[in-house]
């Protein structure tokens, strides 16, 4: 089937309503629909989706499923995670309208939100065929495989200098006069929930994390926001090396400057989080769109627009021992607890001083 008249119409619509009403955090907002929305009054249900997940790379997806669910219309707000885990446990505590489905790369804040009971259970034979590290309680199930990976500038970082594990990229930083000194960015963990999530797992893994921060400060590395301004920022050359970006995101963006390494010591592995939560109006709809998301039908549309990564074939030569992926279960609550976070925030502030950045 031929999406681009629907694509061109979503992003139509969703400019509209961009420019026609106040988002408060929202980062952008689009309206999907089926076949049965001009058929009366009542007769289309209305699906809310809240989730992190860039509209454009996300539209597919949504476009086959409404166009699998005609009595369907669903309308899809893109957040940034730390606004999305507020306004999620803001309407799971009464204070706000509640989304039907909400999903996250903010994968602690999502077990969190399911330990407050802000989640409705539902099980099937497709969940419930999920890998335990992808299914937690019946009320949390990852939907994607996104690999954390380093990004490089091909025209001015040379290839034999491309850090191939953290240690390769300790000893760039460990250089005397380095001309990566000011040239090297990742995540700001504090505006980021995905950035913290992945510099948490990275301080209870790696015995290179102290020499990480050591080596970020000796180059006044760059902590910045947002995924599209690092991997931009790598392409035009304003960073040459960045860290920990999320691989679906530079996927999607991959430019011929652009060179993509999964760290061989090891590369987490980020599977999104799905819930439906306590006050959805449309649970059913919630769950189909479950369902298809994690259907092969689904699941091949997702690894098209690069959110399900195959580890098959000549895609990635990552040894299994490698690979890490990030469990969607109770442990990542310790990444939610105030004190252990404030002394995390703490140190990494000490590392960034003034190079932390908020946008391009």
């Amino acid at each position: 089937m031929n999406w681009a008249p629907l694509r061109r119409a979503f992003l139509a619509l969703s400019l509209s309503l961009s420019l026609a009403t106040p988002l408060r955090a929202q980062e952008a907002v689009a309206r999907f629909v089926g076949a049965g929305l001009g058929a009366g009054p009542g007769s289309v249900r209305e699906l809310l989706v809240r989730s992190t997940t860039d509209l454009a790379i996300l539209a597919p997806a949504l476009e086959a499923f409404v166009a699998l669910n005609p009595a369907l219309a669903l309308t899809y707000e893109q957040w940034g995670s730390n606004a999305l885990y507020d306004v999620s446990l803001a309407g799971c505590q009464g204070q706000g309208a509640s989304a039907d489905v909400v999903f996250s790369s903010g994968v602690h804040q999502m077990v969190d939100l399911v330990n407050r009971a802000c989640a409705s259970p539902y099980a099937s034979p497709v969940t419930e065929a999920l890998a335990p590290a992808r299914r937690w309680r019946d009320e949390l199930w990852g939907i994607t495989h996104e690999p954390a990976v380093i990004i490089y500038n091909t025209a001015l970082v040379p290839a034999a200098e491309a850090p191939r594990t953290r240690f390769g990229l300790l000893d760039l930083m460990r250089r005397p006069n380095s001309p990566y000194r000011g040239k090297i960015a990742t995540y700001d963990i504090e505006s980021s929930g995905l950035g913290y999530l992945f510099s948490f797992m990275d301080s209870l893994e790696a015995t290179t994390f102290g020499g990480l921060l050591e080596g970020f400060a000796r180059t006044e590395a760059v902590a910045t926001c947002c995924s599209n301004e690092i991997i931009e920022g790598v392409a035009e050359g304003r960073y040459l090396i960045a860290y920990n970006v999320l691989g679906s995101y530079v996927a999607a963006v991959h430019g011929p400057n652009i060179g993509v390494i999964q760290p061989e010591d090891y590369t987490f592995f980020l599977s999104r989080a799905f819930m439906i939560p306590k006050g959805a109006a449309q649970k059913d709809g919630a769950a189909a769109l479950l369902e298809f998301l994690l259907s092969p039908g689904g699941q091949a549309i997702l690894a098209q627009s690069s959110l399900v990564q195959r580890l098959d074939g000549d895609v990635s030569s990552l040894s299994e021992s490698a690979q890490r992926p990030i469990a969607i279960d109770p442990k990542l609550l310790i990444a939610m607890d105030q004190h252990r976070r404030q002394r995390f925030v703490a140190q990494w502030r000490a590392t960034f001083g003034t190079s932390l950045r908020t946008g391009p």
